[in-house]
């Protein structure tokens, strides 16, 4: 058990629940603070709002009561970051290696309507109808293999070039992966802007 204290309790931390608590987007935020890697903090803090535990906007309001912590500026551009769409670590490394890496700006969790309800396009560029999906271990389960396929079979059909991302492909083969998105980008009409004076 790991029990910690802090100096920023005040009564309106607390839950309403018959069982005392601190309420969820408090508790993400010191969580991030208290994470042992700054990875950590990036996953337990987007991990709250991936599972509609709280909402970026909240994350925002108790980020803004925090002064000073070594973690107070990564904290606050992942709750920027996940205020534009994002809900996991995946897609804001995707964004931000494709701001690096001189591509256009992607939409994060992008709704599309489905057969069976709505669904959430992990990375889109919707101009280009190209889609990123950032598949995480969970994917390789039974119960997400279907789904995903059936969904991927639907945006195919709706004339959508859709590319899937393995977390592990980020770690293991970053620029193969990257070079098939650049590539996918090219072939439906985006060119790389290059400033003037350079060829």
């Amino acid at each position: 058990m790991d029990v910690r204290q802090t100096r920023r309790l005040r009564l309106d931390d607390l839950s309403d629940d018959r069982l005392p608590r601190t309420r969820t987007p408090v508790a993400a935020v010191r969580a991030g603070l208290w994470a042992r890697t700054d990875r950590q903090a990036g996953l337990l803090v987007s991990m709250a709002v991936q599972q509609r535990l709280t909402s970026p906007a909240e994350l925002a309001v108790e980020m803004m009561r925090v002064r000073r912590d070594r973690r107070r500026m990564l904290l606050n551009e992942l709750v920027v970051e996940i205020g534009g769409g994002a809900e996991s670590l995946g897609e804001i490394d995707v964004a931000r290696e494709c701001r690096s890496r001189g591509l256009p700006e992607p939409t994060r969790q992008s709704a599309r309507k489905g057969p069976n309800g709505r669904w959430f396009l992990d990375v889109e560029w919707k101009r280009y109808g190209v889609v990123v999906e950032v598949d995480g271990i969970q994917h390789a389960w039974a119960q997400h293999v279907v789904g995903d396929a059936l969904r991927q079979n639907e945006l195919a059909i709706a004339g959508a070039l859709v590319l899937r991302l393995p977390l592990s492909g980020l770690r293991w083969a970053p620029d193969e992966f990257y070079a098939q998105v650049e590539s996918a980008l090219r072939s439906r009409g985006w060119s790389r802007r290059w400033p003037s004076g350079t060829s």
